[in-house]
């Protein structure tokens, strides 16, 4: 188990049973933090939470549905949160979800529609539930996990961008808030983005053993840089965009 940052620390994962989640799960316990995740699929979820469960005999890490699309239902989570294990470090957003076109004049609305949902409401109400929270805490973290496509947009690709984002606008806000609430000595939460081109994970390399899947960001990969966000000082990863591929 970790004696780091994170020994100790109380994390939250939305989006806690994909492969990103997964891997997240993992990290965090292995670093020493009770981590408590949030999916709406409650079998995937379990298995998750499981998985980590057994890697990391000793470490606490537990999970329960819900709707994070429900403000509600999420401000219930972070309170139940914060009163069951009396404070609460972090919040990781890997809430996820693409949809594309051929091309920009081929876009449906309803793309829209659908990420809008998950990319940009998730992030509005997670941060809106947990963010008085992180403030209390001496190391609270709001970590979203964003796309370069937000950065340069191709033609297909318009609505998830657009999602990706607002939700970075959306965070950035919340980043400016932590920034005042820390006056002249500075911030002690912040709010950060971890950039990358995309995620592949090792189901994806075994259906497709060919592809190279240039630029993309094992999910291992991305949870090691969650955790290295507890790592700096707020200061210096508040309101940052931390980027883990190559800038466009």
């Amino acid at each position: 188990m970790g004696n780091g940052a994170l020994e100790g620390a109380v994390i939250a994962v939305a989006g806690a049973g994909g492969p990103a989640g997964r891997a997240a799960l993992l990290r965090l316990a292995e670093a020493g933090a009770v981590v408590v995740g949030a999916d709406n699929d409650p079998e995937r979820l379990a298995e998750a939470v499981d998985a980590a469960r057994y890697a990391h005999g000793g470490a606490t890490v537990t999970g329960e549905t819900v709707d994070l699309l429900d403000l509600e239902s999420t401000r219930d989570w972070a309170a139940r949160t914060e009163k069951e294990f009396g404070r609460v470090d972090g919040l990781v957003h890997l809430v996820g979800g693409w949809r594309g076109s051929e091309t920009f004049t081929k876009t449906s609305l309803d793309d829209w529609d659908f990420l809008e949902m998950l990319l940009v409401r998730t992030v509005q109400h997670t941060s809106l539930a947990f963010h008085e929270a992180l403030q209390r805490s001496d190391r609270g973290r709001y970590v979203l996990i964003s796309a370069a496509g937000a950065t340069k947009p191709t033609a297909g690709n318009a609505a998830y961008a657009a999602g990706k984002a607002a939700a970075e606008a959306w965070t950035l806000a919340m980043a400016d808030y932590f920034r005042k609430a820390g006056g002249e000595q500075g911030p002690t939460s912040a709010a950060a983005i971890l950039v990358v081109k995309a995620l592949v994970h090792d189901a994806m390399r075994a259906d497709r053993p060919n592809a190279k899947f240039a630029g993309f960001t094992d999910v291992k990969d991305l949870a090691e840089s969650i955790v290295g966000v507890w790592d700096k000082p707020a200061a210096e990863v508040n309101g940052k965009r931390l980027w883990l591929t190559e800038k466009p």
